[in-house]
């Protein structure tokens, strides 16, 4: 196996049969406040994000994508390598919050239409190759949203450690880096905004 063959066989048995994900989804409230989501508080929860009719795709969002949290997408789609690896039940989910599901690597994705938004979180650093993933999110997203760490050390798990300076060229902008030490999240991370090759025709 090459080195990210070896980091999906991890990730799988790190993930596990998926039941307790607070904690990664207790950071993913951290991500969606830098990638400058809004929380729309129901008296249900306060965790609740109002799309507005937008469609989201959603590349690595494993089995707790961000999407599970949020309402009113027109279309919203979760691409992950290991889709088909996870319990039925996390499909299930998936299924019923109306959320469609693809397994592919972000590099390989075959989809033509477009999004509104595509989002990228804690993802490019499990990727084989990130330039690659980037492209195809700005070639499917009027907009993309994205956060990662930067100036990690690698691991069988992540075997990128991503820098300011490859991530501005490769979103063809500059994002934020900032320290951040909440919810569990800790690192230096960046974050941004960036226009797709479809927002020029956006009607958003």
């Amino acid at each position: 196996m090459n080195k990210w063959e070896q980091a999906q066989t991890w990730e799988e048995s790190w993930h596990g049969n998926c039941i307790n994900s607070f904690h990664e989804e207790e950071k993913q409230l951290v991500y969606a406040e830098k990638m400058g989501l809004i929380r729309t508080p129901t008296p249900k929860t306060p965790y609740n994000f109002d799309l507005q009719g937008k469609s989201i795709l959603d590349i690595g969002g494993g089995e707790c994508s961000l999407l599970l949290k949020c309402v009113n997408y027109s279309n919203a789609m979760v691409v992950d390598p290991l889709m088909s690896k996870y319990p039925e039940w996390v499909i299930s989910r998936y299924n019923t919050a109306n959320i469609k599901t693809l397994t592919s690597k972000g590099e390989d994705i075959k989809i033509e239409d477009s999004f509104d938004e595509c989002w990228i979180y804690n993802v490019l650093e499990h990727c084989e190759n990130p330039e690659k993933v980037i492209k195809n999110a700005l070639r499917l997203g009027n907009i993309v949203r994205a956060f990662e760490w930067i100036n990690t050390t690698t691991n069988i798990g992540h075997i990128h450690s991503l820098t300011e300076e490859n991530l501005n060229k490769w979103f063809g902008g500059e994002g934020k880096v900032e320290d951040i030490n909440k919810n569990g999240a800790v690192g230096t991370a960046w974050y941004g905004i960036f226009k797709g090759r479809h927002y020029a025709v956006s009607k958003r």
